[in-house]
């Protein structure tokens, strides 16, 4: 069977640049889900993105599914951006890695407009304590690997306050995002407020 993770790596590396730190977390029962970050100097200031790399070594499995597949089934990577230096966003890697754990804890199955909950601050003091899954393919390409095995996905992760998650639940994840873009909200703001959601 191949390993998918260091074709993974590569290629957050050709897309993302060389991570300038790294951190590793381990939960009982579950392989071990690095969390790497890779900083961005842009003309508009810092963009730090962190990355999970880990959780498309298996394949995630719908949970009423008899037996397990080792091969078949989607497989994907979980990536946030946020702006340098306005939050302890450092303090995101240990959640971010718990999220990523989570098809092999729980058995759900990660995509896009899916809401994911950690049940507390994604860092000290952040309004967010859910994130929404945004469509891959922008940030980081799909990784094709060879039949029988999906491509691992990146799938971006966009932080929510409780009313935005709340509101999404209702409305679904489409017309939050419209509401977001309607409104020019800053998604990679750590700070930033909820929406207006009338």
């Amino acid at each position: 069977m191949v390993d998918v993770l260091p074709l993974v790596e590569a290629r957050l590396h050709t897309a993302l640049g060389e991570p300038d730190a790294r951190a590793a977390v381990t939960f009982l029962g579950t392989d071990r889900i690095e969390v790497l970050r890779f900083r961005d100097d842009s003309p508009e200031g810092v963009v730090l993105r962190y990355a999970t790399l880990g959780m498309s070594a298996q394949p995630m499995t719908d949970p009423a599914a008899m037996l397990a597949d080792p091969a078949k089934g989607p497989r994907a990577e979980l990536v946030l951006s946020v702006r340098g230096g306005r939050a302890d966003t450092d303090k995101v890697l240990r959640p971010l890695a718990v999220l990523a754990a989570s098809p092999q804890v729980e058995g759900v199955v990660v995509a896009p407009g899916a809401s994911l909950d950690v049940g507390e601050p994604l860092w000290p003091g952040a309004p967010f304590t859910s994130v929404l899954v945004a469509e891959p393919g922008g940030l980081v390409e799909d990784l094709e690997l060879d039949a029988p095995l999906d491509p691992v996905r990146f799938l971006p992760l966009l932080p929510m306050t409780p009313n935005e998650a709340a509101w999404k639940r209702v409305h679904g994840a489409q017309a939050l995002q419209e509401r977001w873009l309607t409104n020019g909200t800053d998604l990679r703001d750590p700070s930033r407020g909820s929406v207006p959601l009338d």
